[in-house]
């Protein structure tokens, strides 16, 4: 990181509880909301927040249950809370519009509230942010209501009698992060380490995203609602997927065409968390686009 002065910390109230964000200054430029995606935290976009705040108000908030907003929060419904909040974020801060850039979950959650408010945003950057497939939503809703709902339940009971993992020192913590990306530097390791880990009592260290959220929700919008936010949305749009991730390109499976203002890039080399594994490239793209 670069050595100059990081963000400070803030607080704002959704549903009555207080989320956590942070605030890189130059308040008088236009707004940018960085939103990270699931098990991750607001410091994740640091590298992308310190090239980005000298032209722009950068704002990156902790989704609740994860980094330092990590509440106790129930399951059920989560995505309408969590677009919710998104809405509070942005109600607070006070602006006719702002930009967003988002990740995965992050991703999703903001282009909810990107086709709910269209005249809020002013250009959106997805990252991996879709979800699944529309035939995927449609064949879990073809299983019924009923054993959906059973088996999120059979999974919150197993949930609940795991233990929180945890690492007898920052270092151990630090390794698994180089295991499970293995396209990370050692500094970027490191820095999400050091930000996404919290201390025990008795001096282990776990992550701090709410292992409760692993289930994901059994009612979700329907497909067709989904869709109908999609084809609301009226901004610029970039789409960004990296060609090594897990999440199954949009290029493919028929998702642009509920994008009429959006493009999509794809990047080779590069796994979910794209903006950390090819940050150049993806820099130049972001400015390029937000210009």
């Amino acid at each position: 990181m670069k050595n100059q002065l990081g963000p400070t910390s803030n607080r704002f109230v959704s549903q009555r509880l207080r989320l956590h964000y942070v605030d890189w200054g130059n308040s008088d430029a236009p707004p940018l909301i960085l939103q990270h995606g699931g098990r991750d935290h607001c410091r994740s976009w640091d590298w992308v927040a310190e090239e980005l705040r000298r032209d722009w108000h950068v704002i990156c908030p902790d989704l609740r249950g994860h980094g330092c907003a990590r509440v106790t929060i129930p399951n059920a419904g989560i995505m309408d809370a969590f677009v919710y909040d998104f809405a509070q974020l942005v109600h607070t801060l006070g602006h006719e519009q702002v930009t967003i850039v988002a990740h995965s979950l992050g991703g999703n959650i903001a282009t909810r509230f990107t086709g709910l408010f269209p005249e809020k945003v002013a250009k959106f950057v997805n990252i991996e942010g879709l979800g699944p497939p529309p035939a995927k939503h449609r064949a879990q809703e073809s299983e019924g209501a009923g054993p959906r709902l059973r088996k999120w339940v059979e999974d919150k009971r197993k949930a609940s009698a795991r233990t929180v993992r945890k690492y007898a020192s920052l270092r151990d913590a630090y390794q698994r992060m180089k295991e499970e990306n293995g396209f990370l530097t050692d500094e970027q390791a490191r820095h999400l380490t050091i930000h996404g880990a919290t201390r025990n009592e008795d001096g282990t260290w776990s992550w701090k995203f709410d292992n409760y959220l692993n289930v994901w929700t059994a009612s979700d919008l329907p497909t067709d609602h989904i869709v109908e936010l999609w084809r609301a949305i009226t901004c610029p749009t970039l789409m960004l997927w990296g060609k090594d991730s897990f999440a199954a390109s949009p290029a493919g499976d028929g998702r642009m065409e509920f994008f009429p203002s959006a493009r999509l890039i794809e990047y080779e080399n590069a796994g979910h968390w794209l903006h950390h594994d090819q940050f150049d490239r993806f820099m130049g793209d972001v400015q390029a686009f937000l210009a």
